[in-house]
């Protein structure tokens, strides 16, 4: 199997977690009307269930009849394989992994238990099917894998989707015996955190290698709701990788982002995944605006992967006429955008490190602050950029940032040396560049730690701390080469930083400028911060040769409260370092644009997106709007040729509306309007 570009791009995740106390499931299914339902809506995929949470099975199984939904009219699943397949749809087939409530009740010694004892997931009087399925139990062997099996037996399979296969560090009998035979400590936490990631990776690649064994043109797909840098270890389990991220659902508009700009360095075919409902999974008979569906679907576009919208199947099996008027309309454009998708590879220059890759095991969809306010950042500034790992391959990129809290051992500071010698530049904020103990930065930093700083009333140190009324605020002062578009002045740098002093031969270009003093019991001023001194102090911006160290921790205080002035700092650092960007534009900071790249048809395409979420309810953020931008200058850095010269363009091309742009070309860029963005505009540049 090709793992690189084999996806549909225009797909379904159709959920169907249904009770046992609702009647006729499945008894207005009819399966013409379903399929022609898909294709009206131009859906090339859709994911069927073979079993869902409640534990039920939605097919004639002669292997587990007893888990047959007991209001099961007809033998759904194949009914929908069939229809679909006569109409070329494809249909992988779900099936739950760690969520299953017949499984639960049937067998609660499989159930992962926590230190205490107590099972992992829904109390017993609680509604819910949130119980979490031990992989180290019997039940893998015993049940999970002969209903696989079953499943690639009698079913046509084009692919199975695993969900819910997350790291859950269990205290139960067979995970201790099987920890203890490890020369692991039950009960130590960390242990018990890592023998539960490299248990389910094991888990993993055993059951990729089953479903293999009986298909091996099957595609496979273990869902935990986010996809980050501990699936690296276990790529070759996975054909490809799905991005579950349903920004009104519990993700936010950030996860995507960040998600993608990681999961597409893995060398795998990526899809993301949004959802039809206006909150989360299992929100009957809601809809997403039409205008939040664009923006997330184009999105997926700009960012190189194939789409999918999720929905869930009344209990009747009817699917929604209305549900599919709504996805048509997003999937009828992604239709006519796929020339410019098929095959495209992101065109960046700037890697980000993620700290997630230092967090805990087993963290889902919860990112760090750092990663999400640098993300953000980035893209308001119309950066290209891939977010990466220690294990990534840094010589592609110009630029490397670390944010905030990236420890550098020995081994990723020799890589980081290797890199800078050839000519890369890097930037490192905060804690970034601190070895693992917190002793010494990074030499190439031109930073030595001068105090810890000062520690809090519970002895905590201040430093990368939020306090309610930023009681321990420092000012920053910028000179010159950074301090482009900001008043020449203090600013408020909310979080405290580190107390650093310059080594010999580097250059600061800003300072520190200290309040009167901390914000205590003993003294305070006014309602919240105490206000600048007056007198610079330590440094705050420092620059070594091609690095620059920021001593605060300006990506979590962007993400936090987001001061302009930490943006314009960041950007203006990158202007030092990568003064001709691939992309420029003049349009609003709100404006996202990426640089794809089709080198089988000589061409790169310009995605520029204009959705605007907006906090009008107080859980989530919606679009409701579109607000077009007309006449937007655009400067894109042209690709050089073997000869080193800048390739020629031949033409710029508003895509797929077939409208050539006047352009010119000067020295390394090549320059142009766009006339209009109503929500996403592609542009074609010819070579």
């Amino acid at each position: 199997m090709n793992r690189t570009d084999f996806l549909p791009y225009r797909e379904i995740h159709l959920d169907f977690h249904t009770s046992e106390d609702i009647p006729g499931i499945g008894a207005d299914f009819d399966p013409d009307e379903f399929a022609d339902t898909l294709v009206k809506a131009h859906v090339n995929s859709i994911t069927c269930f073979a079993r869902c949470h409640h534990g039920w099975i939605y097919y004639d199984t002669a292997l587990n009849p007893e888990r047959r939904h007991p209001h099961l009219t007809r033998n759904l699943l194949a009914e929908q394989l069939e229809a679909c397949h006569r109409r070329g749809i494809r249909v992988p087939i779900y099936t739950t992994v760690q969520w299953d409530h017949f499984t639960a009740r049937q067998h609660p010694e499989w159930i992962c238990t926590d230190e205490n004892g107590r099972i992992v997931g829904t109390p017993p009087f609680e509604a819910g099917f949130y119980r979490e399925m031990n992989v180290n139990s019997p039940y893998v062997e015993e049940f999970l894998k002969p209903h696989v099996r079953e499943i690639l037996s009698t079913l046509p399979t084009d692919g199975l989707f695993f969900d819910i296969v997350r790291v859950i560090p269990s205290t139960d009998p067979y995970t201790q015996d099987l920890m203890r035979a490890a020369g692991l400590d039950p009960a130590n936490a960390a242990h018990r955190s890592r023998f539960a990631l490299d248990a389910l990776n094991a888990f993993k690649r055993d059951m990729s290698a089953f479903v293999w064994s009986i298909n091996p043109e099957a595609s496979v797909f273990y869902n935990s709701g986010h996809v980050g840098p501990r699936h690296r270890a276990v790529v070759d389990a996975y054909s490809h990788w799905e991005l579950e991220t349903l920004p009104s659902g519990g993700w936010g508009y950030q996860h995507f982002p960040v998600s993608v700009r990681y999961a597409r360095t893995l060398g795998l075919d990526v899809l993301g995944m949004t959802g039809k409902f206006h909150t989360s999974w299992g929100d009957f008979h809601s809809f997403k605006n039409l205008a939040a569906l664009q923006y997330e679907i184009f999105q997926m576009l700009a960012m190189n992967t194939k789409c999918m919208v999720g929905d869930q199947l009344p209990p009747r099996g009817r699917i929604e006429p209305h549900v599919y008027d709504l996805i048509g309309k997003v999937y009828a454009e992604v239709e006519q955008k796929e020339p410019w998708c098929h095959a495209a590879q992101p065109v960046t220059e700037i890697a980000l490190f993620t700290p997630e890759e230092f967090s805990v095991p087993g963290a889902s969809h919860i990112l760090p602050d750092a990663i999400k306010g640098a993300t953000r950042m980035l893209e308001e500034g119309a950066h290209q950029f891939d977010i990466v790992d220690s294990a990534s391959d840094l010589t592609p990129y110009r630029v490397v940032i670390l944010p905030d809290s990236i420890p550098v051992d020995a081994a990723l500071a020799a890589k980081l040396d290797a890199y800078l010698a050839q000519g890369g530049s890097l930037i490192a904020t905060f804690e970034s560049g601190l070895n693992p103990d917190k002793t010494n930065f990074l030499a190439a930093l031109g930073v030595a730690i001068a105090s810890e700083g000062p520690t809090d009333a519970a002895g905590k140190l201040a430093r990368g701390r939020v306090y309610d009324r930023a009681d321990y605020i420092e000012y920053i002062l910028p000179g010159a080469a950074l301090g482009a578009g900001l008043p020449p002045t203090e600013h408020a740098m909310y979080i405290r930083g580190m107390d650093v002093a310059a080594q010999p031969g580097s250059e600061v270009l800003a300072q520190i400028v200290p309040s009167y003093f901390d914000r205590t019991w003993e003294h305070f001023c006014s309602h919240r911060q105490t206000p600048s001194a007056g007198e610079p102090g330590n440094p705050a911006i420092v620059r070594s040769g091609n690095v620059i160290y920021f001593s605060s921790p300006i990506f979590t205080l962007y993400q936090k409260v987001a001061p302009l002035w930490c943006k314009r700092l960041l950007l203006n650092a990158l202007d030092l370092l990568l003064p001709e960007p691939l992309v420029r534009h003049h349009g609003p900071s709100t404006l996202g644009v990426t640089l794809n790249a089709q080198p089988a048809q000589a061409r790169q395409v310009l995605h520029l997106l204009h959705y605007i979420p907006e906090r009008r309810g107080e859980l989530f953020d919606v679009i409701e709007d579109v607000i077009p931008l007309y006449d937007v200058a655009v400067s894109v850095r042209v690709p050089q040729a073997v000869t080193g010269a800048p390739q020629a363009v031949t033409a710029v091309t508003a895509v797929p509306q077939d409208v050539a742009l006047p352009f010119t070309v000067k020295g390394e860029r090549v320059e142009f309007a766009v006339p209009a963005i109503h929500g996403h505009q592609m542009v074609e540049l010819s070579f």
